[in-house]
């Protein structure tokens, strides 16, 4: 016997919905004449049970690729995307009513993330956009996301009160009733048809007609107002006036009417929240990215063409770029990436929306470091040379590739005040606090934003080591290659970090540090402690990961004690950087107290007034706060926000300081409304965004983030989203070969794009930084203060989205 039906899949979609017809049993045996006896009968009583009569409700949310909806049928509620609605309504058709057939088939549509899992391990293909359609299945095309812009919290100095009253509105000796949207002390809001020619500037006359039946607010009833902004919603203009200053103002009663009026019915029509939702919104998403950006934004200082790096703004995910340019004594050599030259070539490129690729290599001889760098352009000017560069660089230890973008510094941004209206910050004046002189005299010392994404990836590294480099022209070499600076200049840390996640004070202290682990032994120092974990740096790579165990011993801090066996004391690796050089460990306890914490915290309490503090930012801590700002709205590439919702995740936000590029205008043009952006061209790959997700589930925040490359074929011409967007993963294209015909079959009917999508777990949200406009919000609409604390919580990670078109094209060129 068997319960196994699929063999008989064709003779149950046959009979499905027919077990009741009179004519059924003779059909049904002489259909399965050739089916053994006792399969036979199990095959009916399977038919059967499809049209038994189901009460199960169904839920799909986070159970398939599609976003769900509540689905009402015969008094029963569930939860379904449009597929799912599709098949059941079909099959509705088929039993006559919800069945376990009806039920069974809807749990188990091809979008079904258990069904796709298990095809992929079937070694089956998910069949091809036109396979579907032939199947009548609704393929999804639209992922829509909204835009949020940082640095755009726009304060009002004023509070505003939703309330609609009868106006008179006269405009150049024509009068025309209409209603108010909001009204504050100096100005309004109102709604006029679409029909009503305004321009912004022009001055205008309102009577207040609504207000003069119930109240006396002086023989003066109309009054002079500027026509400030003008928005067109539904064909319904919303105009934004400010009231005219002048001395009849101070005469008139209206002015104390509308502040008593509107203090003592706020609560009651509710005050206008517009700006400051727009604003947390925004800055929920600011301090989730900016802490695990992959970039490394590097202010200039200088005068002209004498230009040198001043300060980084460093976080847990670029640490890695910054360390690569150091030299062995741990002094900043970003000079050799950021030159005079390059900041010059940077300039004229951002003219045109462009960034400048420099790839670069170390070498070390005799415990030195030398750095070699060659932008894009100087390797256009070396055709015969440029193919051997590239390929000796990729063939050492240290290659990278890095994508330089430059901004102008805009002082004006230092500051980021929060939306509250003047009545809530001047009783908490400590909010609104500004960019102190002395930092704002640093910053117009500042000249240029240069930001530094590091793009290298294991298979670009490898298509490149491909390059013949055997008869390389040492001379040529050379030039390439930076003197080492007689007096190294210092370039300042300053943490991007909103609040402080360690538990316990560091403090840094060099000592050497024996370090075991499964009988290999090595030499490092340590850079700094607490009481229950260290830092420590190797002078080369070790084979280590994390989650290792490693035993250590401190043969010079043992000569100072007695008392505590500084032997071969047990530490856990918690995070490793990208060269294997760097560890960050913490004590490993397995049965009995460590003696590496009772020893260091000893230490900590004797000499607290000699140790120096590890703050991770320079004397010019200060400087952060403002130049995180100043990062922040220079931020050009999208971020995507991942977010809970229920058991599963959600993109639906974007976030970025600036819409530089292509790939926003792309996604705006694919969307089916003004409001939003369709994510398609990145969403629609089913493997990379089941990848990327199940990889988030498994990761902590102190993780290492996970890098894919997608490759998108764009031909607008086309008639549907299918056919104008064709994505894969680079990685499935496994040869440069492969590569190199899909670019070539993308140029031919449009064009292509090449983005490195980079996933980072994010970190619990500072509430207290975001408490001040949380806190006024619910003061006055606290359902939607709730609704917005339940979506900062649900954020869950963060995918940046930089474009790596250049490099992929040159790096084309470069193969054939």
């Amino acid at each position: 016997m068997t319960n196994n039906f699929t063999k008989y899949q064709k003779i149950i979609d046959d009979f499905s919905g027919h077990v009741s017809n009179k004519n059924f049993e003779t059909l049904f045996t002489e259909k399965c004449s050739h089916i053994p006896k006792t399969e036979r009968f199990l095959l009916k009583m399977e038919l059967k049970r499809l049209e038994g009569l189901c009460t199960r409700l169904i839920d799909l949310r986070g159970h398939v690729d599609g976003e769900c909806q509540i689905f009402e049928h015969d008094g029963r509620s569930h939860y379904l995307d449009s597929i799912a609605i599709k098949v059941f309504e079909e099959n509705i058709k088929l039993y006559g009513s919800y069945t376990f057939g009806v039920y069974e088939a809807v749990t188990n549509t091809e979008n079904n993330f258990r069904v796709i899992y298990q095809n992929e391990k079937a070694g089956i293909k998910s069949p091809s956009p036109q396979q579907r359609v032939a199947q009548n299945v609704l393929e999804k095309t639209q992922y829509p996301a909204q835009l949020f812009r940082f640095g755009e919290y726009y304060n009002r100095v004023e509070e505003r009160m939703n309330f609609s009253i009868a106006l008179l509105v006269t405009i150049e000796n024509k009068s025309i009733e209409c209603n108010s949207s909001d009204i504050s002390i100096q100005g309004c809001k109102f709604r006029l048809p679409s029909t009503e020619k305004i321009k912004v500037g022009k001055t205008l006359i309102i009577r207040f007609i609504g207000l003069e039946d119930d109240f006396q607010f002086g023989s003066i009833n109309t009054f002079e107002y500027t026509v400030r902004n003008v928005k067109l919603i539904d064909n319904i203009q919303l105009v934004g006036v400010e009231r005219v200053s002048n001395e009849n103002n101070s005469r008139d009663g209206f002015k104390p009417f509308i502040k008593g009026f509107i203090q003592g019915n706020k609560r009651r029509y509710k005050i206008n929240l517009d700006n400051t939702l727009s604003a947390i919104q925004a800055r929920t998403f600011e301090q989730y990215i900016l802490p695990k950006s992959n970039e490394l934004p590097v202010f200039i200082g200088g005068k002209a063409d004498h230009w040198l790096p001043k300060y980084a703004l460093i976080c847990q995910n670029n640490k890695n770029i910054f360390q690569y340019w150091q030299d062995e004594k741990k002094c900043s050599t970003l000079n050799c990436l950021i030159t005079p030259e390059r900041i010059n070539k940077l300039k004229k490129a951002s003219v045109l929306g462009q960034s400048l690729l420099v790839y670069s290599f170390i070498h070390k001889n005799q415990g030195k470091t030398y750095f070699y760098t060659a932008d894009e352009t100087q390797l256009k000017d070396e055709p015969d040379f440029i193919t051997e560069f590239l390929g000796f660089a990729a063939n050492k230890s240290h290659f990278s590739i890095t994508l330089l973008t430059i901004s102008d510094i805009n002082k004006g941004k230092a500051d980021s005040f929060y939306t509250l209206s003047d009545s809530i910050t001047k009783r908490n004046q400590y909010l609104n606090l500004p960019t102190s002189d002395k930092h704002l005299t640093q910053i117009d010392e500042l000249s240029y934003l240069i930001v530094a994404n590091d793009i290298t990836d294991d298979s670009l590294t490898k298509s490149y080591q491909t390059l013949a480099y055997e008869n390389i022209d040492p001379a040529k070499l050379k030039v390439f290659g930076h003197k080492r600076l007689t007096k190294p200049f210092h370039v300042d840390e300053l943490g991007v970090n909103y609040r402080n996640h360690r538990k316990e004070s560091r403090f840094q202290y060099i000592t050497s540090v024996d370090v075991t682990c499964k009988k290999i032994a090595w030499s490092a120092k340590s850079h700094n402690f607490s009481t229950s974990g260290l830092r420590i740096d190797f002078e080369r790579g070790v084979p280590l990961k994390k989650g290792d165990i490693v035993h250590m011993s401190f043969p010079e801090l043992q000569k100072i004690t007695s008392i505590f066996n500084l032997k071969e004391l047990a530490y856990e690796v918690i995070r490793i950087d990208k060269h294997k050089k760097t560890l960050n460990l913490k004590v490993y306890v397995e049965k009995h107290k460590h003696i590496g914490r009772a020893f260091f915290k000893a230490l900590i309490e004797k000499n607290k007034d000699k140790l120096t503090p590890d703050q991770s930012a320079s004397m010019a801590a200060g400087l952060a706060k403002p130049l995180r700002n100043i990062y922040s709205d220079c931020l050009s590439i999208p971020n995507l926000i991942v977010q809970t919702s229920g058991n599963r995740y959600k993109v639906e936000a974007i976030a970025c300081g600036r819409e530089n590029g292509s790939l926003l205008p792309l996604m705006r043009q694919l969307s089916d409304t003004k409001e939003h952006f369709n994510l398609y061209p990145i969403l629609s790959h089913l493997n990379t965004t089941n990848t990327l997700m199940a990889n988030l589930k498994k990761m902590h925040a102190s993780d290492i983030p996970i890098s894919t490359i997608l490759y998108i074929a764009v031909n607008l011409d086309e008639t549907t989203i299918e056919k104008q967007i064709t994505t894969t993963l680079a990685s499935d294209l496994d040869s440069q070969k492969l590569q190199n015909m899909f670019i070539r079959n993308a140029l031919k009917t449009g064009y292509f794009l090449s983005l490195q999508l980079t996933l980072s777990k994010t970190n619990a949200p500072d509430m207290d930084y975001l408490n001040p406009e949380l806190s006024y919000i619910g003061s006055y609409a606290i359902h939607r203060g709730k609704k917005i604390e339940k979506e900062i919580w649900s954020v869950a990670g963060v995918i940046q989205v930089i474009d790596t078109t250049k490099e992929t094209m040159m790096r084309m060129k470069f193969s054939t």
